[in-house]
């Protein structure tokens, strides 16, 4: 039976929208495998890794009835990047295994049992249906992922928080020295508030799959799911089980001290700053003052840095430390021409916002330095 016979970056691009979390290496073999099931015309791709499941389905041509195998991804995917886009391959059955065929080249694969593949058991106690357009949540994303924690022993703060409550979503992310929040509006008034906990590799995978098209993507919470559905394709994961951190508590209010600036001036004056700054300690000082905001740095050598820039600004004389990677992460991330950045004093958070937009706050505290 002829599973599949079309053009090569058809195929490529149905298997790369599953095999992002295949691992090539698992204590489960067939966890390396794509499920590919046949239904008349219709087929499905389907890949795990046990905690996140993804399928798309599409026509890619080849005889119809139904088929079930499974067959190495990554092995797949190798071997068709190697053809011209635009030739005709074709994958046949033939006792229990698979040949691929592309011009004059030939490649048998070894399959494992469609049978044995641990499809993600899906939650029957869904919430209600939302959605964004694509395009909106991945800017929300990229807005807040970077502020995510790397294997904290605190797990629940090794993703982002989902919250969709009223006609709002807002996505939240903290390591405990930053806090980045933005939120969007919904297409639905979400009566109930759903509150969840994305794992940091379901977040990658969500920035990596998701376009800047205008399509919607709907979503569905349950108590230890989600599910996602956007561009024929359907996204299941497990959640972080925990209680993420109160973020309303953490973000600062009726700071006085207010300084308006160029985003890409400030961010290129940490970057130069930056380069004298060790790997171990990233500290800079910022001192502000009526009309001048100063970034400086000195390191174990002995060596200094120091960058001024002019600013709008008659408040108090304040002389702050930070984390310069932290105030980096998020001016790199911005894609606005100007930043507000509200201060108390040496001692209390920075919150840094873009002006005249209420959706999107970042807190950052201060080091000593």
């Amino acid at each position: 039976m002829i599973v599949f016979k079309t053009q090569q970056e058809q195929v490529l691009a149905a298997l790369q929208s599953v095999a992002g979390i295949v691992e090539r290496r698992h204590t489960l073999p067939i966890l390396a495998n794509v499920l590919i099931r046949k239904n008349g015309q219709h087929i499905e791709l389907t890949s795990s890794d046990l905690e996140i499941q993804i399928r798309t389905q599409g026509e890619l041509g080849g005889d119809s009835g139904p088929f079930t195998s499974t067959v190495g991804a990554r092995k797949l995917i190798d071997i068709l990047r190697s053809m011209p886009s635009d030739q005709v391959v074709s994958l046949e059955s033939s006792q229990n295994k698979l040949v691929l065929k592309g011009g004059k080249s030939r490649f048998t694969l070894q399959t494992l049992p469609a049978e044995d593949f641990p499809l993600v058991q899906e939650s029957s106690q869904y919430g209600p249906i939302f959605s964004v357009p694509q395009k909106t949540l991945k800017s929300l994303l990229a807005q807040v992922s970077f502020a995510m924690a790397v294997h904290d022993i605190r797990y629940y703060l090794n993703g982002i928080l989902f919250v969709a409550e009223g006609r709002q979503l807002s996505l939240v992310a903290t390591d405990g020295h930053r806090l980045a929040f933005s939120s969007a509006d919904l297409d639905v008034d979400v009566q109930q508030r759903q509150e969840v906990i994305l794992p940091r590799k379901t977040v990658l995978e969500l920035q990596r799959l998701l376009s800047d098209q205008d399509g919607a993507i709907e979503m569905q919470f349950a108590g230890n799911q989600a599910k996602f559905k956007f561009g024929g394709m359907e996204f299941v994961t497990k959640l972080v089980e925990g209680k993420f951190p109160d973020y309303n508590r953490v973000i600062p209010r009726n700071h006085k001290n207010i300084i308006l600036l160029g985003r890409q001036a400030l961010l290129s004056s940490l970057q130069r700053t930056a380069i004298l700054t060790s790997e171990k300690f990233k500290g800079v000082r910022l001192n502000v003052d009526p009309g001048t905001l100063r970034v400086a740095t000195n390191n174990a050598e002995q060596e200094e840095a120091v960058d001024e820039l002019d600013i709008d600004y008659n408040g108090d004389s304040i002389e702050i430390g930070f984390n310069v990677t932290y105030l980096i992460d998020v001016l790199g991330n911005m894609s606005q021409d100007m930043v507000k950045i509200e201060l108390a004093d040496s001692n209390n958070s920075a919150l840094l916002t873009i002006p005249e937009d209420k959706n999107f706050k970042y807190v950052v505290m201060p080091m000593r330095i």
